[in-house]
């Protein structure tokens, strides 16, 4: 299980998704963890059982237990803080942003690894979920921890393969019993 063999199951007509799968995950300018924890949090944010299951085994090869566990960390508190901040945000009253979440959001302040990479992680989710307002606010937080623009740019890169993939995938398992 691996990129590869998502790759290989990719079909003819995504084959820009097929090598662009295989440019971001062997050509990053990411640290290995960087790189390997955006890659499971992304799969993990994709809801694509194929997905995670390749890209989670592959991931293990590279992360410590920590990082696999705060990558997947990172995928859970953002199925939540997504949701909830893309809908204050999006109802444009400002005085929802005003009112405390009261969510629990611990997580983010003890991830268990480097904070900045947790961040990315929480950012490429945010991503693939839309959300503006934790897009914004996980790359001011990067930007102020010194990550450079190329680097936040290549999460985003991440996911948005990752995300195409998945949806690719699953397109092509929902099409196959109707023989299409």
């Amino acid at each position: 299980m691996s990129v590869d063999a998502l790759k290989e199951a990719l079909p003819a007509y995504a084959k820009d998704i097929k090598l662009n799968l295989g440019s971001v995950t062997s050509t990053s300018q990411l640290t290995e963890q960087q790189l390997w924890g955006t890659v499971l949090a992304c799969a993990m944010a994709t809801k694509s059982k194929q997905v995670i299951a390749e890209l989670a085994e592959e991931a293990g090869d590279y992360l410590s237990a920590e990082a696999f566990e705060a990558a997947k960390g990172a995928a859970s508190i953002m199925a939540m803080n997504n949701v909830y901040y893309r809908a204050t945000h999006l109802i444009g009253d400002e005085t929802y942003a005003q009112l405390p979440a009261k969510l629990r959001m611990t997580i983010i302040g003890k991830p268990g690894v480097e904070k900045v990479d947790f961040e990315l992680w929480c950012l490429a989710v945010s991503a693939i979920n839309g959300c503006g307002r934790c897009l914004e606010s996980h790359e001011k937080v990067l930007r102020e921890a010194g990550m450079p623009r190329e680097h936040i740019q290549e999460a985003l890169r991440i996911a948005a393969v990752i995300n195409a993939t998945a949806a690719t995938l699953e397109a092509e398992a929902a099409l196959a019993p109707a023989g299409v």
